[in-house]
């Protein structure tokens, strides 16, 4: 099974955020994760940068961008090519969405937190 390497897009220091959280659990999955923020920090170990991975693999993108922060990545978003875009609660964007089943790309609005701790991620 391919590596399930995580981009972490809204990535946050602060602990009562779902994306902070979000990287914790994965952590505990032992899933590859990398972490994008507006602001440079850590989480238990995990880097948050602010800039956008280009050329890395990546299987997940999970969404913690309001529907109109999410514009400024759709393209780069699209050329990193991976299997699934997560579109966590408050994340639902049907027209980025779209875009990306285009390109074949899967995408499922669905919590993190929940299919990590049903093994359904």
């Amino acid at each position: 099974m391919k590596e399930k390497r995580t981009l972490v897009l809204g990535a946050s220091t602060k602990e009562e955020r779902y994306s902070n959280k979000a990287i914790r659990l994965l952590q505990k999955h032992n899933i590859p994760i990398i972490a994008v923020g507006n602001r440079e920090g850590e989480v238990n170990g995990t880097i948050i940068r602010k800039n956008f991975p280009e050329n890395e693999s990546v299987h997940t993108v999970t969404l913690y961008l309001s529907e109109k922060n999410q514009e400024p990545y759709y393209d780069k978003i699209i050329a990193l090519k991976p299997e699934r875009v997560i579109f966590n609660p408050g994340t639902e964007n049907p027209d980025f969405e779209k875009k990306l089943n285009n390109h074949g790309i899967e995408t499922e609005e669905a919590c993190t937190l929940v299919l990590l701790h049903t093994n359904a991620f």
